[in-house]
C-alpha cells in the first residue's frame, strides 16, 4: 500500500459537453445562480475554463486523468464528479447516492474501467452504496465528506444531502471516524455539502467556522483540527459565499503541493490569510466564473482526487 498523504497527486476530471443551470440541485443549493440562458455560450465558456484549469494542474505536474462527458443523456452537472466516486489509498473504490435524479446518470462504469486500464490504476475493492437513494438518503461523495486521510476521520456538516447514519455506515466499513456537525448560511439554512464550508491541507485547514452555530460543535471541530496538526485559518461567511472554502491542495511526483482555488475565492482572502496558506503551499488561483455561477460548485466540486495504487 502507498504512503497516505493528504495531498493527492492524480485527479480525475470530467469535460463538459452540455453544461447548464440545474434547476434540480437549484432547490438547496444557495450557491446557483440561473445565467444559462444561452445555452451555447454557457458551454463554450464553461468549456474553456475546464481546459484551463486542466491545464494548469498538467502545466504544475500533476496527473490529471480526463474523461468526456456524453450528449446523451443529458448530465448538466456531469463537471461534479467528486459527488458520485472516491477513491483510496488500499485501492477501495465507493459510490454514492445522489439526490437529484438528473445527477445518477453521472455514475458511468466505463469511467471507472477507464481509471484501471486507460491510466492503470488498482481498483481492488468496489462499495456501492447508491441503492440508497431508492430510499431516499443521500451521501454524495467529497462533497458530503472531507477526508482527513492520514488521520483518517470524515468531517461532515449533515444537510439534506448527508445523511448521518450512511455516513457512519461508510466510515466503519473504510475505517474512518466521523466528525459530523451543522453548518448554515447566513439565512440560517443548511450548507449543502462540507467542501464549501471547509478544505483540509497536509498542515493547514481553511474553514467557516461562524456558519457552525453551536458553540460546542464549533469548538470541537477547531480542537480536532489543531490537535491534528493543521494550521486552522478561519473564513467568513463572504469568503465562504465566494467558495473560498472549496478548495483542494495536490501535489506532482516531486511533492511540490499546491493548492487549487478559483479566481474568486483568492480574490476574497486577505493577504495575512494567503500568507497563512503560502508557507504550506502555493496558491493557484483558476478562472471558473461560469461553472461557479450556473453550477454552484468550485475547483473542489470539479476534482475527484485519486488514491489508488498503481498496478505494477
Amino acid at each position: 500500500m502507498q504512503q497516505t498523504c493528504q495531498a493527492a497527486n492524480a485527479l480525475m476530471m470530467v469535460r463538459p459537453v452540455r453544461f447548464c443551470y440545474n434547476a434540480e440541485t437549484a432547490v438547496d443549493n444557495a450557491f446557483q445562480e440561473n445565467t444559462s440562458f444561452d445555452l451555447k455560450s454557457t458551454q463554450e465558456k464553461a468549456l474553456k475554463e475546464f481546459d484551463t484549469y486542466v491545464d494548469t494542474l498538467r502545466s504544475k505536474g500533476v496527473e490529471v486523468a480526463v474523461f468526456e462527458d456524453t450528449v446523451e443523456p443529458h448530465t448538466p452537472d456531469s463537471i461534479f464528479p467528486n459527488n458520485w466516486i472516491s477513491f483510496h489509498e488500499d485501492g477501495t473504490i465507493v459510490l454514492y447516492p445522489m439526490k437529484a435524479k438528473n445527477r445518477r446518470l453521472e455514475r458511468r462504469p466505463e469511467i471507472v474501467d477507464g481509471i484501471q486500464d486507460k491510466y492503470n490504476f488498482n481498483i481492488k475493492e468496489r462499495i456501492d452504496i447508491s441503492k440508497a437513494e431508492e430510499e431516499n438518503i443521500f451521501l454524495e461523495g467529497t462533497g458530503s465528506i472531507v477526508f482527513d486521510y492520514v488521520n483518517k476521520i470524515a468531517y461532515a456538516c449533515i444537510s439534506q444531502r448527508t445523511d448521518k447514519a450512511l455516513l457512519e455506515e461508510i466510515a466503519r466499513k473504510i475505517g474512518y471516524k466521523v466528525h459530523a456537525f451543522t453548518s448554515v448560511d447566513e439565512s440560517g439554512k443548511e450548507v449543502y455539502h462540507t467542501n464549501v464550508m471547509m478544505c483540509l491541507g497536509e498542515k493547514f485547514a481553511t474553514v467557516c467556522a461562524q456558519s457552525i452555530p453551536d458553540d460546542a460543535e464549533r469548538e470541537a471541530l477547531i480542537k480536532s483540527l489543531t490537535e491534528t496538526g493543521h494550521e486552522v485559518v478561519l473564513l467568513t461567511y463572504q469568503q465562504m459565499n465566494s467558495f473560498a472554502g472549496n478548495a483542494l491542495e495536490v501535489q506532482n511526483k516531486k511533492g511540490e503541493r499546491y493548492l487549487i482555488i478559483s479566481k474568486k475565492g483568492y480574490d476574497s482572502l486577505t493577504e495575512d490569510q494567503k500568507e497563512s496558506i503560502g508557507r504550506y503551499s502555493e496558491i493557484v488561483p483558476i478562472v471558473l466564473e461560469t461553472i461557479e455561477t450556473n453550477g454552484g460548485g468550485s475547483a473542489r466540486c470539479m476534482i475527484a482526487d485519486i488514491r489508488l495504487p498503481k498496478k505494477l
